[in-house]
């Protein structure tokens, strides 16, 4: 019998995804001396001290060992009267995950068949695509360019009896729009005239510009509001800068929270048990200090950037989404960029085109507004 090559152990669920292209700049990162880093969706802010507090409490006092698989009671509870209380109806279960991106894992796991066909909006999270075909789902990609808005005649127009999911990412990674409530309502108009699920990645809830500064507590529209097939993802990592906690949540129809709670105890087990604490006592803390900080530096980056790009508005999460000049690739774009010391990521991460670039202004002010002045004299 002929030994195999060590290549062909390799599974093709795994050969049909890409390594992410966020995380070959985090590694580049690494090997550059100082350079200006607008590629990582990190906050530029530390956890509250009251969460440090809290987690070095829980380790000394012995919350070290397994939670149950859905997470403390106290968070969990917290958690729904919160959700329950922004919506004006109560979601359903809420269950403990690690990080928003192991709640995507156990969605799709929960709810998606290989052949199944889910609707996604294109730019997109660059997760979405690759944990669809690790389940043998199909991504439906509906493009929104030029103003990554809510398309609802090409989303009705991509929907086949195959379509099980629609999936909404508001405020949005890459390009930080933030559905308005019209678009919301279009969205659970179209899911509930084809007995679609519709989920719902909030993850930068916290983080909305113009409608929070304007009216303070503005809710984010959300089709969880309304439509009771809906699953909610929100988390901790970004609103408390807790990124390497690994911290998430989902909330949704008590069946489907229970087919991910079953997978969770075979995949991730729980959350991590000190730091469940530690986000108990954060749950209600006040984040507008760092909302009204990334807004003065949305403002730094749209207002350099927007004299020599092409680049909307965004009023969310911390990213903006510029088009590359003409006559170059958003890819050689972000090379001559990365030859300059400023790290950022090509479009085409998160996109069918490779037309725009995406940058993240979590960073220093003075940081931000030195690689936008780079960038723009990279333009021609």
């Amino acid at each position: 019998m002929m030994m195999r090559s060590i290549d062909e152990f390799v599974s093709h669920r795994a050969l049909g995804i890409d390594a992410s292209g966020i995380r070959k700049v985090f590694d580049l990162a690494a090997k550059m001396p100082d350079p200006i880093n607008l590629s990582i969706g990190l906050p530029d802010f530390d956890v509250p001290e009251a969460g440090k507090t809290a987690a070095i409490q829980a380790i000394e006092s012995g919350q070290n060992r397994y939670t149950q698989t859905q997470g403390i009671a106290p968070l969990r509870q917290a958690l729904r009267q919160r959700l329950s209380a922004e919506m004006g109806r109560d979601l359903g279960d809420v269950l403990i995950t690690s990080g928003v991106s192991g709640a995507l894992l156990l969605v799709i796991m929960a709810v998606c068949d290989p052949g199944d066909e889910v609707i996604v909006l294109d730019p997109f999270f660059v997760m979405y695509k690759h944990l669809l075909t690790m389940a043998g789902a199909k991504a439906v990609l509906v493009d929104t360019y030029p103003d990554f808005g809510f398309p609802a005649e090409k989303v009705a127009a991509a929907i086949t009896p195959r379509t099980k999911m629609l999936m909404l990412n508001s405020p949005c990674n890459p390009t930080g729009m933030v559905m308005s409530q019209q678009q919301v309502d279009d969205a659970v108009r179209i899911a509930r005239q084809h007995g679609l699920l519709i989920l719902s990645d909030e993850i930068y809830e916290p983080f909305l510009y113009d409608q929070r500064q304007a009216n303070p507590g503005t809710p984010l529209p959300s089709p969880a509001r309304d439509y009771d097939r809906t699953i909610l993802l929100r988390g901790f990592s970004k609103s408390h800068a807790m990124t390497g906690w690994r911290l998430g949540y989902a909330a949704g129809p008590a069946q489907i929270i229970a087919q991910m709670t079953k997978l969770q105890q075979y995949t991730f087990v729980c959350a991590p048990s000190p730091l469940q604490y530690a986000a108990l006592a954060v749950v209600d803390s006040p984040m507008e200090q760092a909302r009204s900080a990334y807004q003065r530096k949305r403002d730094i980056a749209y207002d350099l950037l927007s004299k020599r790009f092409q680049v909307n508005r965004p009023d969310g999460a911390f990213y903006i989404f510029p088009k590359a000049p003409d006559g170059i690739t958003a890819s050689d774009f972000c090379t001559k960029a990365i030859a300059n010391n400023v790290l950022i990521i090509p479009g085409n991460v998160f996109s069918t085109r490779d037309t725009h670039f995406r940058i993240s202004y979590a960073t220093t002010d003075e940081r931000l507004a030195e690689g936008c002045r780079i960038l723009c004299s990279l333009a021609g």
